[in-house]
């Protein structure tokens, strides 16, 4: 799937699967995920205040080790970072509920490299 300009979310979701077709990559980002919403949330409810700040360290890190070491392209963020981000969660959720395997098929993707 292609590069392209994406007019809208709807249009940029397959390209956003697609460079996420590595199920270790998407590991990774699971693991950035969950760590960037464990900081947020215990940094603004208990405290220390400073653990929230670190969040996007954490979902960054691990999201592009697994672009740069695994995946081995470029990540979307730096062209679409809204969407990007808003990808992250569909991606988080959308395994967490077990339907991953199913929206890559409904785009006739491959959830394995």
């Amino acid at each position: 799937m292609k590069n392209s300009d994406f007019k809208n979310f709807p249009d940029f979701w397959p390209f956003y699967l697609n460079e996420h077709s590595n199920p270790q990559n998407r590991k990774l980002h699971f693991v950035g995920t969950t760590l960037a919403i464990l900081a947020l949330t215990i940094g603004i409810s208990v405290g220390p205040t400073w653990l929230a700040w670190t969040a996007p360290v954490f979902g960054y890190f691990f999201a592009w080790l697994g672009h740069f070491f695994v995946q081995k392209n470029k990540p979307a963020t730096f062209k679409y970072p809204v969407w990007s981000l808003r990808g992250d969660f569909k991606l988080y959720f959308y395994t967490i509920s077990g339907r991953l395997n199913d929206e890559y098929k409904k785009y006739g993707l491959s959830p394995n490299p």
